[in-house]
């Protein structure tokens, strides 16, 4: 069973999810210490940990699959958010799925979505990226593919790497790509802070406090719109009040195209 955890607030863990952890048998999680404070708060005293991380997955999967068989209930947890999602599970959940055991989840927290749909981006179609490649050919290659994918992306980064990564996904995605940086999400100090790729790494040469998600945007469709298009957008919000710069900014970001060329449009007529 996969149960999903509070990304930063405990106010976030479910009903649901405290019912699960108490009832398991065992608790598979990343850190046998987080968690163990995490159940603590939940009024789950006598929990089996399992240590299961990026290290150790593949032999403590042995292990959770001996329990099943045994018909023991294990619950799997991560630091924070669902498990899976860049964090460990995905092996595990294919050894049990192959060993014909039943996987159930109990939904929550996921911080790739509350960055997403606080962002201010589209989500009709988005992709999770992770974490990029550190350097070399696999960085380069990676920046390539991003440059031209036009669904809404989400990445991970560690605050001391931010200015870097965003600066060179400036240099790939070009500079006024439209994108938001997700902090401390659900905290007392949540932050998200938006702007184009450029604006984004010039702040961040401070590097921000706590972990933080990257949001953005697609690149526009292989061709993208023509001038007409472009020129009724920004008529359509200056008809709801917009100034030409703010109408110019919106038809851009409504369109995936440069800022530069909707207002040079906007100032034509």
């Amino acid at each position: 069973m996969l149960v999903a955890t509070p990304i930063g607030n405990l106010g976030d863990l479910a009903p649901r999810a405290v019912e699960a952890l108490a009832d398991a048998d065992a608790v598979a999680c990343e850190d046998t210490r987080h968690s163990g404070r995490l159940l603590k708060h939940a009024g789950v005293t006598d929990a089996r940990l399992l240590r299961l991380d990026a290290h150790t997955e593949d032999r403590a999967a042995g292990d959770v699959l001996r329990r099943l068989a045994e018909g023991q209930v294990v619950a799997v947890v991560t630091d924070a958010g669902t498990p899976g999602i860049s964090d460990p599970g995905e092996r595990l959940v294919r050894r049990v799925v192959e060993a014909g055991y039943g996987v159930s989840v109990v939904p929550g927290p996921s911080s790739p979505v509350a960055a997403l749909v606080a962002s201010g981006l589209p989500t009709d179609r988005w992709c999770m990226e992770g974490f990029l490649p550190r350097k070399g050919a696999a960085r380069a290659g990676r920046l390539a593919e991003l440059a031209v994918e036009e669904r809404t992306m989400v990445l991970f980064e560690s605050p001391h790497r931010l200015a870097a990564t965003l600066a060179d996904m400036a240099g790939s995605l070009g500079d006024d790509r439209r994108a938001c940086v997700a902090r401390e999400m659900t905290k007392l100090h949540e932050e998200y802070v938006r702007g184009t790729l450029a604006e984004l790494a010039d702040w961040a040469r401070q590097p921000p406090k706590g972990e933080v998600v990257v949001v953005v945007g697609g690149a526009p469709p292989a061709g993208g719109p023509d001038d007409d298009r472009i020129r009724a957008a920004v008529a359509e919000s200056i008809a709801r009040g917009a100034s030409t710069r703010d109408a110019a900014a919106e038809a851009a970001n409504l369109l995936g195209v440069n800022r530069r060329r909707a207002y040079r449009l906007a100032l034509e007529g």
